[in-house]
């Protein structure tokens, strides 16, 4: 039986490099990986954006990532990272990296679409827009006034 792992868990104020998460959950046993990068987008519908602003409860928003990596893990049998970025964000830049090493490639895809998912619905990570219709947090797909 393999014995898979949660390789990685972050929040950065830095750039997410990318290459480095890929290489973390690497193992000659998995010959499925998957990786979501999810960048700042310059339109939503029909908004502009000039730049994002990411906020987190630390604490909070690790340890949601880390159950959560843990059930894709034990789930999939996966090797998995996640990583977020918080603070101002320009469009094109890396906002968050989910990367899942299965067995094979299904598992993979399913386990890192599960990262990505519960990442957005459960974790206090929040999102302000900044653009062409001023400034807003989002919620979700909704911004709020």
């Amino acid at each position: 039986m393999q014995v898979a792992e949660v390789k990685t868990v972050a929040l950065s104020l830095e750039p997410l490099n990318v290459s480095t998460l890929v290489d973390s959950v690497k193992d000659v046993r998995y010959g499925g990986v998957v990786t979501f990068t999810g960048e700042v987008r310059a339109v939503t519908g029909e908004t502009e954006t000039s730049k994002l602003i990411y906020e987190a409860h630390d604490s909070m928003a690790l340890k949601q990532m880390r159950d959560i990596a843990e059930v894709a893990s034990s789930k999939w049998n996966a090797n998995v990272a996640v990583a977020h970025r918080i603070g101002e964000l320009q469009p094109g830049e890396v906002a968050v990296v989910c990367v899942a090493a299965c067995a094979h490639r299904a598992e993979a895809f399913d386990c890192c679409r599960f990262l990505i998912d519960q990442i957005k619905a459960d974790v206090p990570i929040w999102k302000k827009e900044f653009g062409s219709e001023g400034e807003a947090w989002v919620a979700g797909d909704q911004r709020v006034p």
